[in-house]
């Protein structure tokens, strides 16, 4: 069964939901609600909280907002602390130090550090390429 025969999923979400790789569901049984959820939102999309209910509910076969109350502050609980794990930890840089290395007359890239020269640039009716 796609996802989009699955109770609580409309065209909207049944788009995101097939490109982000959750096609049927048993691809959503496997992954769950919650991480679900975070596939749509680490794909660039901007899902509200009523798709974390209604993914939960079409798991449980159940309209979303039949989904007891426990169980949504039990999904909120998991959404937290699995977006907190995606965080680089506090203080620290999400990326690495950044390094330019230039090529050509600049002499600091492969080619010199290599020994080599570059070869000459070819000459294309004027316009030359350095």
């Amino acid at each position: 069964m796609s996802t989009a025969e699955l109770r609580n999923i409309g065209p909207k979400s049944a788009a995101w939901l097939r490109q982000v790789g959750l096609r049927s569901a048993q691809d959503l049984v496997a992954v769950g609600a919650v991480q679900a959820f975070l596939k749509v939102k680490r794909a660039g999309f901007k899902p509200s909280l009523n798709l974390l209910y209604a993914l939960e509910g079409a798991l449980l076969d159940c309209h979303w907002h039949d989904v007891p109350e426990p169980r949504r502050q039990q999904l909120l609980a998991e959404l937290e602390t699995a977006s907190a794990a995606l965080l680089p930890p506090r203080g620290r840089p999400v990326g690495g130090p950044v390094t330019t290395a230039f090529y050509g007359d600049h002499g600091e890239g492969a080619e010199a550090a290599a020994g080599a020269e570059a070869p000459p640039a070819e000459d294309d009716g004027g316009n030359r390429f350095t």
